[in-house]
């Protein structure tokens, strides 16, 4: 079938006037405000349906696929229209994607798949070893989820495959929420290894895929600093910064986290390195602050990588603010030459703006900061220039000194 035959016999979705401007730069997504209803009535296309998309001059833009029930209503999969989205096609982006991974990572732990980036939108896909944990968060992927786990299967040869699709975002989409093993079995605990540390994590109980790698080279540049410290790992979750210090030295590690689960797996994990050195702390994060102020500690370096403070633009005042005082109050805590991390996951906070609020602080306490690194998410988290939304991992490392 040629290209044109192909697309002929799939629907075309049809822009207004001006609207194809983002597309042409190299953008993959089409806002229901973009299209012509008049032409394309959304209300005539069913959720995960593939398309053609065309300009309000008639170009052909590239296929797509559409859920007219969502904001983001149409994801490009290809500016070629014979390029469906199929068994085959999954075969090639996910080839195209382990060859990056294969020359970053000398073993296979790593976000395998990152949706737009890799051209899969609406994809993710973290591997731990021989078993993949994937969450599909558009109709488009939900649609063609057989013929995606066919193409892992023919590809990488997993063991398990794990469907972790609980989010939220699933709702905005008309999609139901659950996990599924849907390949092999797996077992409650697994073990992963990152920057030559050790963890036990719960892949169907932990937070998102149960790990998170975008911090990865950022946790790599602490652990040059961390022999002989004493560290400080805020929101730990289980214990990716604190553990990883310990793995490089570190002389005393204290972990607070509101979860006692994950303390509980961070224990484990800790015990699997034979880390005596491991100190955890149940609580919320501000109260264990007073505490440790009103205690005297100190600490040589403190990690600040709290969860997205801010996760839609109407909560950008009250994000703000909750970033400015948590290093705020962390910043109290630092010994004199001490080594600070501000880091934020919030893609709406932008760099400048988490640095605005930390030099604030300095300020205030009457520091002298020094911005000595600057950090983003690695590798296997590879921004897609054209869209801004893939960019949402910053980090500082900063020398704070007393005046």
């Amino acid at each position: 079938m040629t290209s044109n035959t192909l697309a002929n016999s799939l629907a075309s979705v049809h822009l207004r006037k001006g609207q194809e401007r983002r597309l042409n730069q190299g953008h993959l997504w089409v806002y229901s405000n973009e299209i012509n209803t008049q032409k394309s009535p959304l209300k005539s296309f069913t959720a995960g349906e593939q398309v053609v998309v065309i300009s309000h001059q008639g170009k052909t833009l590239g296929l797509a696929y559409i859920n007219p029930h969502s904001l983001i209503s149409a994801r490009i999969i290809s500016r070629k229209t014979s390029n469906r989205l199929d068994r085959s096609l999954f075969i090639q982006r996910i080839k195209m994607a382990l060859s990056l991974r294969e020359r970053c990572f000398d073993k296979p732990f790593y976000r395998l798949i990152f949706g737009e980036s890799d051209l899969l939108p609406g994809l993710v896909v973290d591997r731990f070893n021989d078993i993949l944990v994937v969450q599909i968060t558009t109709a488009g992927m939900e649609q063609q989820r057989q013929a995606l786990i066919e193409a892992l299967e023919s590809v990488l040869k997993p063991k398990t495959i794990l469907l972790r699709n609980d989010v939220n975002i699933r709702t905005l989409e008309g999609l139901d929420q659950y996990n599924e093993v849907v390949v092999g079995h797996l077992a409650e605990m697994i073990e992963m290894e990152e920057n030559n540390t050790k963890f036990q994590i719960n892949l169907l109980a932990g937070q998102k895929t149960g790990w998170f790698y975008d911090h990865r080279m950022n946790r790599a540049r602490v652990q040059h600093y961390a022999k002989g410290k004493r560290v400080l790992d805020l929101f730990s979750y289980i214990g990716g910064w604190g553990l990883e210090a310990a793995q490089a030295g570190a002389s005393e590690v204290f972990c607070v986290d509101a979860s006692e689960q994950a303390l509980d797996w961070l224990d484990s994990s800790a015990k699997s390195n034979h880390f005596k050195n491991i100190s955890s702390i149940q609580g919320n994060v501000f109260d264990v602050l007073k505490h440790l102020r009103h205690e005297r500690e100190k600490f040589d370096i403190i990690i600040v990588d709290p969860p997205a403070f801010i996760k839609r633009k109407k909560d950008f005042k009250e994000g703000m603010n909750a970033y400015r005082r948590v290093n705020q109050m962390a910043m109290q805590l630092c010994t004199d030459d001490a080594l600070l991390v501000s880091a934020s996951c919030s893609h709406h906070m932008p760099e400048e703006t988490l640095m605005q609020q930390v030099q604030s602080c300095s300020h205030h306490l009457n520091r002298h900061l020094q911005v000595i690194e600057q950090g983003h998410q690695g590798p296997d988290h590879p921004v897609h220039p054209a869209m801004p939304e893939t960019i949402y991992i910053k980090s500082f490392i900063s020398r704070v000194s007393h005046l």
